[in-house]
């Protein structure tokens, strides 16, 4: 008598980690706390514009050398690169992902709408789409300079900027995604240390008022730049 052959397999981890809500959650967590690592390092290094076009210009090639002579040129900032845009997609991705299960768990609205904790909360989404537009048009203005509004070169990142913060619309759109990042950072690095077990009753406030710090800190690093070429500070 012939055995029977299971044809079945089970699912590796990677996928049972993806295919569960609790594991979308803990990418979303960990993509949220790199994204947000990249984040507060290049606010840093944009503050650096206040020391003049020299030390933000020699900073930018040093960006460029980083890891020379054991990596080839650029080589570091493209692994950088690479890494942050598997952060943004994954987190993207199950973002969007637990959005439509969480609406198929909940087909029919509910009939008194809950009020939500906070403005972040409710913004969350809308924020993140923001982000998304905001970090193509980035790339476009500062990296290949498509949209830039004045002669763009890549060897002058200090009056690449000035020029960028020199219009209107530049310092507009610069300035509502930033603040869209703050609010997202606000919510989304307490709900990164809920899903990672940090979160518990001990540390909550804590964490909720080390998440407002985070989010008030980058806001203003980063909106600063902008201001400090509209008002002339920087020029």
């Amino acid at each position: 008598m012939a055995l029977a052959t299971r044809t079945d397999r089970r699912p590796s981890m990677t996928r049972t980690l993806w295919d569960s809500s609790v594991g979308k959650k803990t990418i979303m967590a960990v993509s949220g706390l790199i994204m947000l690592g990249y984040l507060v390092v290049h606010m840093l290094g944009n503050l650096k514009i206040f020391f003049g076009s020299d030390e933000f210009n020699h900073y930018a090639h040093w960006l460029r050398t980083l890891g020379e002579p054991f990596l080839h040129h650029e080589w570091a900032l493209w692994i950088v690169r690479v890494v942050l845009v598997a952060a943004v997609v994954l987190h993207a991705v199950s973002a969007y992902q637990l959005s439509r299960r969480d609406l198929r768990a909940r087909p029919t609205a509910y009939v008194h709408r809950k009020a939500r904790a906070s403005y972040a909360t409710r913004t969350m989404r809308w924020g993140g789409i923001i982000m998304a537009l905001f970090i193509v048009w980035h790339i476009l203005d500062l990296t290949t300079g498509t949209v830039h509004s004045g002669g763009f070169e890549s060897g002058r990142p200090y009056q690449n900027v000035i020029d960028t913060f020199s219009t209107w619309y530049g310092n507009v759109i610069y300035i509502v995604a930033v603040v869209a990042v703050g609010l997202h950072v606000r919510h989304g690095f307490w709900s990164a240390a809920q899903t990672l077990g940090a979160g518990n009753a001990a540390r909550e406030r804590v964490l909720k008022t080390l998440a407002g710090l985070l989010a008030v800190v980058l806001t203003a690093g980063f909106v600063s730049v902008p201001v400090a070429v509209m008002t002339g500070v920087v020029s």
